[in-house]
């Protein structure tokens, strides 16, 4: 049997774990983002994967974010899936790019309404005043824009994790865990199996 690459073998586990799923409380979409600053501070958080292949994994997210300012200080970032239902994960590292923009407009035009409002109104990661003022700017730009289209913002988009790094894991007996990794090499991919 041919050996699958690691875009397939992600393809594969993806479809699984959708199928898989035991209900709408979860979303085999979401993954961890961790990123860093040039200083080394490194943050994590949940972003959802809105498409992926052999060019990478893409998700969206405000540009002038904590992670949108680490993102352009340090190109460099790893995602996580975990679906404990299926006692797999995947891990994946590589650079950072920011995708075509409009891509990222034809993606933010098809959000629902109310999500393409709220990005506008939200300068992710800054100090608001309270629930009540965003809630009122998310009402007042309703108004203004209404019937018409809601613009990209400048600070929204897309970016796009290149990998160089895929970790495959599955729970075995005994901890015993399958790990296989497959790492670019020379623009090849070269798999390793890992002791657990």
């Amino acid at each position: 049997m041919r050996e699958l690459e690691p875009i397939q073998r992600f393809s594969l586990w993806y479809r699984i774990a959708i199928a898989r799923c035991p209900g709408p409380w979860l979303d085999p979409s979401a993954m961890t983002l961790a990123t860093s600053s040039k200083n080394g501070e490194v943050t994590a958080r949940i972003v959802l994967l809105k498409s992926f292949g052999p060019d990478g994994f893409t998700f969206y997210t405000n540009y002038a974010s904590r992670k949108g300012k680490q993102v352009s200080e340090n190109p460099r970032a790893a995602l996580v899936f975990h679906w404990p239902y299926m006692q797999r994960q995947i891990r994946i590292e590589g650079s950072v790019e920011k995708i075509d923009r409009k891509d990222s407009e034809k993606y933010f035009h098809s959000r629902p309404r109310s999500s393409q409002l709220a990005a506008a109104v939200s300068e992710q990661s800054s100090c608001i005043p309270s629930r009540r003022a965003l809630i009122d700017r998310f009402k007042e730009l309703d108004q203004k824009l209404s019937g018409q289209e809601v613009p990209l913002p400048g600070t929204w988009g897309g970016y796009r994790l290149v990998p160089d790094v895929i970790e495959f894991w599955r729970h075995r007996e005994n901890r015993l865990h399958d790990r296989l990794r497959y790492r670019k090499d020379a623009g090849e991919w070269k798999r390793e199996r890992l002791a657990p």
